[in-house]
Parts: structure tokens; sequence; C-alpha cells
């Protein structure tokens, strides 16, 4: 299993604490128990304490006797994000994770100027699919974060997603840049985007990695659908990453893989100062736990 082998990857280091910021959430608190249960982290856990703490009770889980595990109060959502942005600046925990807490509270905290988590660099969304009958990960960006993103943050998407695989172990990423078609056609953006990616690759100003395109998801992804069309590439057919155009074209083969293919996944936001785990609220709590595993893979020693 692709995404069972993070969570071993992960349990190999075990020295790492992750910030969980609006820990009262029962998803949240299963993937934190069974990464615990794993050797997978320490953690901090941020906001209600009498919730979180009651959440773990249900669980049957001893955490007063845990020292892998820490809860620390907090009044509001926005002081849980703060806290846990904070613990993270000042090298107590080396992951944030997002808990019971709208995106955009825990985002206003990793942005500020003073305590906040940026680079100067664009935070993108990566995420890791395992899809049933595919033997390799498929890695998809940016699904959740960039709207629609010009050329220059889509080089920095791809080296993002670029760091990450190579974090788990896939020395030079293949990206495929998709569009509708595989020709460039001035009045398809991502076509003409797609082409200038590739040249500035082949350039060295995107490096690590073979990036080709423009390609139609099916050839990149299928050999022989590269095959049928004529398309000889070290990408099309084999691709690692696939770099999608918008954020609506990112949302629905997320979802589609997911829902439709039965996919398994784990996402990061990368581009920050550290990984930050940034699941839906409706994600499962296996799914929080790969996530999780991923963004352990990911901390920069």
């Amino acid at each position: 299993m692709l995404l069972d082998s993070l969570i071993d990857k992960a349990a190999q280091e075990g020295t790492n604490t992750v910030a969980v910021a609006a820990a009262e959430d029962a998803e949240v608190i299963e993937a934190v128990i069974d990464a615990l249960d794993r050797n997978l982290a320490r953690f901090i856990l941020f906001g209600d304490k009498e919730k979180i703490s009651s959440l773990i009770e249900m669980k049957k889980f001893d955490w007063m006797n845990n020292n892998r595990l820490k809860i620390v109060d907090a009044d509001s959502e926005a002081i849980a994000a703060e806290l846990a942005v904070k613990a993270v600046f000042n090298k107590e925990a080396n992951v944030l994770m997002k808990g019971n807490i709208p995106s955009n509270i825990l985002l206003k905290a990793v942005l500020n100027k003073e305590y906040g988590l940026r680079t100067g660099n664009v935070l993108s969304h990566v995420s890791f699919f395992e899809i049933p009958g595919y033997d390799q990960f498929t890695i998809i960006t940016d699904a959740a974060m960039n709207i629609a993103p010009d050329l220059e943050q889509k080089a920095q998407i791809i080296k993002n997603a670029v760091l990450l695989a190579k974090a788990i172990g896939i020395e030079t990423p293949k990206v495929a840049p998709i569009a509708a078609v595989e020709v460039v056609n001035p009045a398809m953006q991502a076509t003409v985007d797609a082409a200038a990616l590739t040249m500035m690759n082949k350039r060295g100003q995107i490096s690590g990695c073979i990036v080709d395109g423009p390609l139609g998801l099916d050839n990149a992804v299928s050999a022989l659908a590269a095959e049928h069309k004529g398309i000889s590439s070290e990408v099309a057919g084999r691709a690692d990453i696939l770099l999608v155009p918008t954020i609506e074209v990112g949302n629905v083969l997320y979802k589609s893989l997911i829902y439709f293919a039965k996919a398994k996944v784990g996402a990061v936001i990368a581009g920050a100062k550290a990984p930050i785990v940034l699941t839906s609220r409706a994600d499962s709590a296996e799914s929080k736990l790969y996530s999780l595993a991923l963004a352990l893979c990911c901390v920069k020693k």
C-alpha cells in the first residue's frame, strides 16, 4: 500500500511534533490517537480543553499519562490558530495541522507578518493519491489554494510539489501540465503556460524534475493513450505530478478520484516554513492520518 508506506516512513523518525489548531473534532482526535499508537509524532492540541479531553476519553485513551500529548486551552478558534502557528514559528512543533476550524482563520494566522510561516513563496495544495489498479502515486496540484495561477505561480507550484515528491523518494518527478489538448493554442491559456513551463524546465529555471506539456489527462497517465495519439515523451503515460490549470479543474479531479475511483489520499500545503495539514472537515480520520504521515515525511531537517 503506497500511503501505508508513508506511515511506516514517518514512524521511523518519530521525533517530530505536530501543533493542531482547534483540535475539538472527533475525526481529528481519532487520527491523532492512531498516530500516537503508531509512534508517528508528539502532539500539542490547541482549543477547548474540556471538549478535546472529553473526545479523547471517549476513545478510551489515557492522555493524562502520555508524555507525547499535551492539550493547551484556547478561548476561540482564532486564538487556537494563533497559538498553534506560534508553536511552529518558535520551533516547539514542526508540522501544523488544521482541526475543526475554517481554513481562512488558520491561513490568516499562517500569513501573519509577525509570527506566521510565510517564506515569500507561493503556498500550494499538493495531494498524493493511491488509486486502485495504479501502482504509483498520482500527485495533483493545486486543488485547493490557488484559484487561477499565472505562469510564475505555476512554476512555484511545480517546485513545491517536486520537493514533496523527492521527500518521499521520487528522485526525478515527471510533471505534466494538464490541458484540454496536447498542442499549443493561443486561445487556450493553459496550453500556452504548459509550453512555457516545459521550456523553463529545459533551461534550468525549474529543476529537479522533467516537465512536458501541454498534455491531456489521458495521455499524461496512460502510455496506451499517448501511443495512440503519437506522443513521444519522457512524461506522457508516466506522469508523477499533474499540474492543473485552475482550482476548478483540480477540485473536480480530486473529488472524482475519491468518489468515483475510491482512491485514498493524503494532502498538505507546501511553500510555508513547515508542512501544513489542511484537510477538509468532511475528510475521514484515515485521510487525516495519511495527510499527517505525508507532512511528517516532508519535514525539513
